[in-house]
């Protein structure tokens, strides 16, 4: 069951993060549904390593419970390799990531005509955003906690789906 969760956790977390960097490395626009699309294609190895441990470990038969627990592993794991990742590409970027994205905030309001004490008081957010962002012990947690609720809700309906022994039945 550790291996599943390890395996089909690197594999989850690994899919989403390079397909956020690349969104990001491709496009001046970032999508928050995009992002969440691409966390749940990512997250959907939670229902494949549950299945995989229902079919070959329990033969085909499975409880909410242990599938949740499962599901729950594979989030972490996932979760954890997000975030690493996410970390090494900041530190190859030279931490850039923030400064980018605050300026392109910056610049989208002004060309909406934002202007004035409005202005300012965006400017005054993004710097404390940026001045945050910078500590690990903010940015860290931060990221993880970006995935690792989806991974949440993506494990309770994995293991209730799959607590069926007719869903997606083990082949004989």
């Amino acid at each position: 069951m550790r291996r599943t969760i390890l395996i089909y956790g690197l594999i989850s977390g690994a899919i989403i993060i390079l397909g956020m960097i690349s969104t990001i490395v491709l496009s001046a626009r970032h999508s928050l549904w995009l992002g969440y699309l691409i966390m749940l294609v990512g997250l959907s190895a939670i229902l494949l390593a549950v299945k995989s441990h229902r079919d070959r470990t329990l033969g085909g038969v499975i409880k909410f419970w242990p599938a949740f627990l499962i599901g729950l592993g594979v989030a972490l794991v996932a979760g954890f390799t997000y975030v690493a990742i996410w970390e090494g590409y900041l530190a190859l970027t030279h931490y850039r990531f923030m400064d980018d994205y605050t300026a392109s905030i910056l610049a989208a309001k002004k060309a909406e005509g934002l202007s004035g004490v409005a202005y300012d008081k965006l400017v005054a957010e993004m710097t404390r955003m940026k001045a945050d962002y910078a500590n690990p012990l903010y940015r860290m947690p931060m990221t993880f906690t970006e995935i690792f609720p989806i991974g949440v809700l993506v494990a309770l309906v994995s293991a209730a789906l799959l607590r069926n022994p007719r869903f997606l039945p083990a082949r004989v």
